[in-house]
């Protein structure tokens, strides 16, 4: 089972961003088992697990709920990630979302969709809608604020005098910072829709961009290419681990020669691999132990005591002292601030 993941770049910006806003970047990093080396090739991965766990440490250490809408806001695409010079680069705005289809998964992978595309283009008797055909978006739903939110600042930036998004429509509820969405989006926002989408003026479809160059273009999608076809075969041993752990976490001590047997390597070789990549076999099940405990505490879905046991503890309080060594905080504590 391939575990989905980010860009590395994409990732970094977030953490970048988070310490412009006053947040300590290299604790963020820290507190989700990364290190400087993972970040440093922008086209490396990242595990989407990882990722998520990112904002959502960033919106805490920030204190903005909106830190994904302000972030989609203030940060350009074309520093993030390639697909951001391919946009740029595209003859128009047909174009560009055409490419954005082909490449969006080499900054976020998701679910194959079942129209095959992650946007698609809907007219309607108000404009033209862009819908986000993601499966099961209320699961994540800062990856619709980011999609939108990067659609708004990209075309703001370019065309300053141009209202881009008309309207907006989002399938999950209203969170507590609903107010934050139009004042940054700076259109109307419904919430609890039943569909994911921006409404844009019809003309936009035929604009034409005046950065395009064929050749600047084509060296770009020729890398864009090489790290799709990568991307399709490869993903980091540490990805590899993480997916061959989820559904034995609660069975409590797993086996490296389990795990090194599953990957087909000797013991010795993946200890080797894995100190190529910067991380251990402890380190890894004690980072997807924490992620998963706080995702569990933060839904408020299971006690602290059916946490444990999820996570692999076979007493509560083994597991209460550490998730305190990993968070600083107790379940409870825990629980209660994200609460």
């Amino acid at each position: 089972m391939k575990t989905p993941s980010v860009s590395a770049g994409l990732a970094r910006s977030f953490v970048d961003y988070a310490a412009r806003r006053g947040a300590d970047g290299a604790a963020l990093m820290a507190q989700v088992g990364l290190c400087e080396a993972d970040l440093a090739d922008q086209d490396a991965r990242v595990p989407l697990a990882i990722y998520k766990e990112i904002v959502r440490r960033a919106k805490l250490a920030t204190g903005d709920p909106a830190f994904v809408l302000n972030h989609a806001i203030d940060t350009q695409l074309e520093d993030i990630s390639v697909v951001g010079l391919i946009v740029h680069t595209s003859k128009s705005m047909a174009d560009s979302m055409e490419q954005l289809n082909r490449y969006s998964r080499l900054m976020v992978e998701v679910d194959v969709m079942e129209t095959g595309e992650r946007f698609s283009i809907q007219p309607g008797p108000e404009g033209v809608w862009i819908v986000d055909n993601r499966p099961d978006p209320n699961s994540f739903p800062e990856l619709t604020e980011a999609a939108f939110g990067r659609f708004e600042s990209e075309f703001r930036r370019e065309f300053p005098d141009r209202p881009f998004a008309r309207a907006i429509e989002v399938t999950h509820p209203a969170p507590s910072y609903a107010d934050d969405y139009e004042r940054i989006l700076r259109c109307p926002v419904t919430f609890g829709a039943t569909r994911n989408a921006l409404l844009i003026a019809p003309e936009w479809l035929v604009q034409e961009f005046d950065e395009h160059s064929d050749y600047v273009f084509g060296i770009f999608a020729e890398k864009a290419d090489a790290l799709l076809a990568e991307l399709e075969t490869s993903g980091t041993l540490r990805a590899r681990i993480e997916a061959l752990l989820m559904p034995v976490l609660h069975k409590g001590e797993v086996s490296v020669e389990s795990i090194a047997g599953a990957l087909g390597m000797s013991r010795q070789t993946l200890y080797r691999r894995l100190k190529e990549e910067g991380v251990t076999f402890a380190g890894i099940l004690n980072d997807l132990r924490c992620r998963m405990a706080s995702d569990y505490l933060a839904a408020r879905k299971v006690s602290v005591n059916e946490t444990a046991y999820l996570v692999g503890f076979s007493e509560a309080s083994s597991f209460v002292r550490a998730f305190k060594r990993w968070t600083g905080q107790t379940p409870a504590e825990y629980r209660a601030a994200a609460g």
